[in-house]
C-alpha cells in the first residue's frame, strides 16, 4: 500500500457523511494498522493526568476501550509534550519510561497529539510488542499527522454539534417557560427584535404603563422611555445583542399619562442556530421602592454629612453599643467609626466629666426620656472639650424603645466665652467695689482737710491707674472673645526676635535673653505675639530689683513646642498661679492676674496649655506656653487643634 493511496483512503473515510465519528475512527485505526504493518492502534483521552483508551484495534489486553492508567505509566506521556509525532522503533533504547515499558510491553510505538478547540484531547497511536527493524519514514510520520488532524477535526465538529444541540434545547425550554409564565406574571415580559422594535409584550404592561400589548408591539422601545433613559437603554440593548446579559438595570419609562415609571430590567439574548436574533427580558415596577430609596438616601446623606455629630445606640444590647456614627461625630471626637462602633458612648468621658451630668444621661435612658446635657468629654488625642449631647428615644412598630439617637455638638467656644464673661463680671465687680470704697474713703479724708496731702493724692492716683489698667485688660479680653479664631504657621525666630527687640527698647534697664532651640514653626494665631509680650512685661513690671532679668526659651516637646518665660522677680502667689493656670473663676485681685488669665484663655483657644508658678527657690517665676508644632511641609489644617476647656 503506497502512502499516497493510503492518504486518499483516509480522506475518503472522514469525508463519508453516512458514517458516524466512532465508525470513522475505527476504520481509520484499521487503515493505520495496515499502513504501518503494526497490529495495535488506539485513540486515547487524557484528562487530569489519567490516560483512557477511547477506541482501539488489536488484541492487547491493556489497550481496550475503557482501560485507564496514570499518564506517567503511558507511552503517550512524551507524545503530548511534542508538536510532531513521536516515532520509536525500539522502546528500550528510547526516552520512554521503564515504568511504561514494564506496564504495556510495547517494543515499537508511533503516536501524535490530538488537539480539540486549542486544548490537548489525547493521542492517536500505533504499536507492536516487538521492536521494529527499520526507523519510521517521513511519509509514515506525515500519514500519522494527517490522521491526527482529521480526528481532531471530527472531534471538534462533534463538540460543536453537541454544544449547538444543547443551546437549542435550552432555547426551546426557555421559550416554553417564558410563554408559560408570561400571561400570569405581575412583571412585564418582553421581546425586542434586531431593529429595536417590540415583538412581544405581556399583558402586565397594561396594568403598569396603561398601554395594551398591541399598542407596543412593532414600536421602538426607546419611544416609551424618558429622554435621559433612552441612551442608557440603547447601550444596554447593544450589550445584549453582543451576547451579554443585563441585570438589575433601572430605566425611567413613561406611562400613558406621561408620568415616570421606574422599571428594573433584566434581559438576555435570544439565540437561534447560534446567532443572537433579539432580546428578551423582564421589567419590574420598582417606582415605589425607588422613591423610598431616594428618600432614605437623602436622609442618610443628611445624617452622614451633618456638621453636628450624630450617633445611634442600640439599648437592647447589654452594653448599649453604638451602631452608627456620622462624619460629624468623627470630626468632633477624633475617633473613626471603626474605633467607635460597638462601644458605649460613655467612653468619651474622663477625669473632669461631671458625674451628675453623666448620671442624668443614664437616668433619662432608663426612663425612656429625651435629655439634653452639656458635659466635658475627651477627644481621641486626650484633649477635653465641652460636648452638648441631645439624646432622643426611637421606638419600633410595637412602641418599644429599641434605640437612642444622639446629637453631639462641640460647644467649647461658647462655654469658654461664658466663662470669660463670668470672670470679667467677678473681677470687675469685686475689684471695682474694693477700689471704689477706697477712693470714697480717701475722698472723704481730702474733703475734710484744709491742706493738700501728697501721700493721699498718690494713693488715689495709684488706685485710679489700677482701675484704668483693669479696664484695659477687660477690654482686651472682650476683643479676643470677639476675634475670629485663625490658626496659622508662625516662625518662632521671627516672632520672638521682634518681640524681644521691642521689649529691650521699652525696658532698657532689663536684661532679656532669647534662646530658640527648635527649627519647627508654631501652629497658633497672631494673638501669640501679645501673649508673650504680656508675660515679659508682667515679669519686668513686678520685679523689685534694680536688674530685672528675663529669659525666653523655645524648645521642642514631642509634637508640641514650649515657650518658657523665666524671671528673677518675687515669684507668684501659689493661689493666683492655680487660678490663672486652670482658668478658674475666682476673682483675680489685680490687673496683672487678669492679663495672665488672658494669656491662658488665648493659648488654650488654639488647643495649647499655659502654666505659671514660682521657682522652687522662690526667687522668680516660670511661665510656660505650650502650643502645637508644625513642620514646613505640613498643612496648617492637619495640625490645628480645637479649643480646649480652661481647666487644662
Amino acid at each position: 500500500m503506497t502512502p499516497l493511496s493510503s492518504r486518499h483512503r483516509l480522506y475518503d473515510i472522514f469525508a463519508d457523511p453516512e458514517r458516524d465519528i466512532e465508525a470513522k475512527i475505527a476504520q481509520a485505526l484499521d487503515l493505520g494498522a495496515e499502513f504501518f504493518d503494526l497490529p495495535i492502534g488506539f485513540l486515547t483521552r487524557i484528562d487530569d493526568g489519567i490516560q483512557e483508551i477511547v477506541q482501539s484495534t488489536g488484541g492487547h489486553e491493556l489497550i481496550q476501550p475503557g482501560e485507564t492508567c496514570p499518564l506517567d505509566s503511558a507511552y503517550c506521556r512524551l507524545t503530548v509534550e511534542l508538536d510532531s509525532p513521536l516515532a520509536v522503533q525500539d522502546a528500550a533504547a528510547s526516552d520512554i519510561s521503564q515504568q511504561a515499558i514494564d506496564t504495556f510491553g510495547l517494543g515499537t510505538y508511533i503516536g501524535t497529539k490530538i488537539v480539540v478547540q486549542d486544548e490537548t484531547y489525547g493521542t492517536v497511536c500505533f504499536a507492536d510488542t516487538d521492536e521494529r527493524g527499520t526507523p519510521f519514514t517521513d511519509s509514515e510520520e506525515m500519514f500519522l499527522e494527517l490522521l491526527g488532524k482529521l480526528v481532531s477535526r471530527e472531534l471538534e465538529r462533534q463538540a460543536h454539534d453537541r454544544e449547538l444541540r444543547g443551546r437549542n434545547e435550552r432555547l426551546k425550554r426557555e421559550k416554553q417557560r417564558f410563554e408559560a409564565i408570561a400571561e400570569t406574571s405581575f412583571d412585564i415580559l418582553f421581546r425586542v427584535g434586531l431593529t429595536g422594535q417590540f415583538t412581544y409584550v405581556s399583558s402586565a404592561v397594561e396594568r403598569i404603563l396603561g398601554y395594551s400589548p398591541a399598542e407596543l408591539t412593532g414600536e421602538q422601545f426607546t419611544d416609551f422611555t424618558t429622554e435621559a433613559a433612552a441612551e442608557v437603554a440603547a447601550e444596554a440593548y447593544a450589550r445584549v445583542l453582543d451576547n451579554q446579559n443585563v441585570q438589575n438595570l433601572e430605566l425611567d419609562l413613561l406611562d400613558d399619562t406621561g408620568s415616570v415609571v421606574v422599571l428594573e430590567v433584566n434581559a438576555t439574548p435570544v439565540i437561534e442556530d447560534g446567532d443572537v436574533v433579539g432580546v428578551q427580558g423582564v421589567g419590574r415596577d420598582v417606582t415605589d421602592r425607588k422613591e423610598r430609596q431616594q428618600e432614605l438616601h437623602i436622609k442618610n446623606r443628611a445624617m452622614d454629612e451633618a456638621q453636628v455629630g450624630i450617633s445611634i445606640t442600640d439599648i437592647r444590647e447589654p452594653n448599649e453599643p453604638l451602631i452608627y456614627v456620622n462624619e460629624g461625630f468623627e470630626r468632633v471626637t477624633g475617633y473613626s467609626a471603626e474605633e467607635t462602633l460597638g462601644r458605649n458612648l460613655c467612653f468619651l468621658q474622663g477625669e473632669q466629666t461631671d458625674p451628675e451630668c453623666a448620671q442624668r444621661l443614664e437616668t433619662a435612658i432608663d426612663a425612656g426620656d429625651p435629655v439634653v446635657v452639656e458635659l466635658i468629654n475627651y477627644r481621641r488625642d486626650g484633649t477635653p472639650f465641652w460636648n452638648q449631647i441631645y439624646l432622643a428615644p426611637v421606638d419600633d412598630e410595637t412602641g418599644e424603645i429599641t434605640h437612642y439617637v444622639g446629637f453631639q455638638q462641640d460647644v467649647t467656644e461658647r462655654k469658654r466665652t461664658e466663662q470669660l464673661i463670668q470672670v470679667l463680671n467677678r473681677v470687675l465687680r469685686h475689684n471695682l467695689r474694693n477700689d471704689m470704697n477706697a477712693l470714697l474713703g480717701w475722698h472723704n479724708h481730702l474733703y475734710g482737710s484744709d491742706s493738700r496731702n501728697a501721700d493721699v493724692e498718690r494713693r488715689v492716683e495709684r488706685i485710679a491707674q489700677g482701675l484704668l489698667a483693669m479696664s484695659e485688660r477687660a477690654r482686651e479680653l472682650e476683643q479676643y472673645a470677639r476675634r475670629e479664631r485663625v490658626p496659622e504657621r508662625l516662625d518662632p525666630t521671627v516672632l520672638l526676635t521682634a518681640i524681644v527687640n521691642e521689649q529691650r527698647e521699652q525696658w532698657p534697664n532689663a536684661t532679656i535673653q532669647l534662646a530658640i532651640q527648635t527649627d519647627r514653626n508654631i501652629c497658633a494665631g497672631s494673638e501669640l505675639k501679645q501673649m508673650v509680650t504680656e508675660l515679659i512685661e508682667n515679669a519686668i513690671k513686678h520685679n523689685l530689683s534694680n536688674d530685672p532679668h528675663v529669659v525666653i526659651e523655645v524648645n521642642n516637646n514631642g509634637e508640641w513646642i514650649d515657650i518658657v518665660v523665666s524671671d528673677n522677680g518675687p515669684g507668684i502667689d501659689e493661689m493666683e498661679a492655680k487660678v490663672v493656670s486652670e482658668g478658674g473663676e475666682t476673682p483675680l485681685q489685680h490687673s496683672s492676674g487678669l492679663g495672665l488669665w488672658l494669656v491662658n484663655w488665648a493659648v488654650t483657644r488654639y488647643g495649647g496649655s499655659f502654666r505659671i508658678s514660682a521657682t522652687e527657690q522662690g526667687d522668680g517665676t516660670t511661665a510656660t506656653i505650650r502650643l502645637p508644632g508644625i513642620e514646613d511641609e505640613t498643612p496648617v489644617d492637619a495640625v490645628a487643634r480645637r479649643p480646649t476647656v480652661l481647666f487644662a
